[in-house]
């Protein structure tokens, strides 16, 4: 895409687009499931509904064979290029529970875990604790000094939470500690500049203070960024846009773009719509929906929850649509395949409805159906020029 070019074709009008996305909704072959993926197997009549009527296609969310986080994967969804813009989890997740990040804070995702005798990682997510330990346990590591910064822990949710170090000349050269799979130690912050000082002494004397919990005794450190600012989604495409997402994260990530941050009440699928509706009637023209219970069944390997994630969506589906768009697109931000029970770098199902669509390819939404679909394979970034072009937002280009 040459650089600029839908920026200086955008034409605001009254039309409202949904983006709506399962996290981790790509997946493979499924041996139980005689060769279907989740997505194939799951009852999914409102979703096909739209796709009787509509295109499909796949989307790459960074490059192909690159398997993206939930971060860039997402940045891309909203037309970011997310190797020039990029951003660690730890910014993420602090800007997601509401603390306002100044220029040149270091930010590090948060997950308990739980070490053995021996110092070896047997569950990276601590059996996925409460939301209410996660605060008991934050409460713990909040009184931490550090010679150099000022150090602030905040809870997130079930086992996440995030660290912010606030000093001077802070850099986020520092690898995760995180080890990615069971089996092993933590990996250890081996840099000599101040900030890996920094960060080995928040690590050696959380480690101290959690020794002693069940199963939350240590904690790994993930994505770590410095704050700075991105241009406005407004800015941008002319999108006043919210966001009606229950995770943290996922708040955070939209809120870096400049979309308003919608509160849930209650914090599932009811509030959400109720959340959609709310944004629409305050004047919004581009609503994000997030689903996460998707990606947590892939990673946790568990097909039925996974098949469960997608079908309770396609319920709730309705509740979103009666509020009234003019173009609604569903994927996923990337694809968490249950047998690797990690995110990975297969492509992603996109449906788009709505707008002049060369519908009658496709009956069903579908990885296979996807695959043939009228939209083809292209990358993430190019589905937000896609949506506006549906939504009758981009002028022609040149005479």
């Amino acid at each position: 895409m040459y650089r600029g070019l839908v920026e200086k074709l955008v034409q605001k009008n009254d039309s409202k687009i949904l983006l709506a996305v399962i996290d981790g909704l790509g997946d493979i072959s499924i041996e139980e499931l005689g060769g279907r993926t989740p997505l194939e197997a799951a009852l999914t009549p409102e979703m096909d509904r739209l796709a009787a009527g509509g295109a499909l296609g796949l989307h790459i969310p960074i490059a192909r064979g690159i398997t993206p986080g939930s971060g860039p994967a997402h940045l891309g969804l909203f037309g970011y290029d997310p190797v020039k813009y990029q951003v660690g989890r730890g910014v993420l997740a602090a800007l997601g529970v509401g603390f306002k990040l100044q220029h040149g804070d270091l930010a590090a995702r948060i997950n308990f875990c739980t070490l053995n005798e021996k110092g070896i990682v047997t569950d990276r997510r601590a059996g996925r604790i409460s939301t209410e330990k996660c605060v008991e346990l934050v409460e713990m590591l909040v009184d931490i000094r550090i010679e150099g910064v000022v150090t602030f822990v905040l809870p997130v949710k079930q086992h996440r939470a995030c660290v912010v170090f606030r000093g001077n000349d802070l850099i986020d050269d520092i690898g995760d500690t995180d080890p990615g799979l069971v089996g092993h130690r933590p990996v250890p912050v081996t840099g000599s500049d101040e900030s890996h000082r920094i960060v080995r002494e928040f690590l050696q004397k959380a480690g101290e203070i959690l020794k002693d919990c069940n199963p939350a005794n240590f904690i790994l450190l993930r994505g770590f960024a410095l704050h700075r600012e991105f241009p406005s989604i407004e800015e941008r495409f002319g999108l006043t846009a919210a966001a009606v997402a229950l995770y943290p994260m996922y708040r955070g990530v939209a809120g870096l773009v400049g979309m308003d941050i919608m509160k849930c009440s209650p914090e599932d699928t009811t509030g959400q719509a109720k959340a959609v509706k709310k944004a629409l009637q305050g004047g919004h023209d581009f609503i994000f929906l997030h689903h996460k219970p998707a990606d947590s069944a892939g990673e946790d390997g568990n097909v039925q929850a996974k098949i469960s994630a997608i079908e309770k969506f396609d319920r709730a589906l309705p509740s979103f649509l009666e509020s009234g768009f003019d173009v609604v697109c569903i994927t996923g931000d990337h694809s968490t395949p249950c047998p690797m029970k990690l995110h990975s770098w297969h492509s992603v199902p996109v449906l788009i409805h709505g707008g002049p669509q060369r519908s009658g390819y496709s009956s069903a939404f579908s990885e296979k159906q996807a695959l043939a679909g009228a939209l083809g394979s292209f990358m993430s970034t190019e589905i937000m020029p896609l949506l506006l072009a549906s939504a009758g937002k981009l002028a022609k280009f040149g005479a």
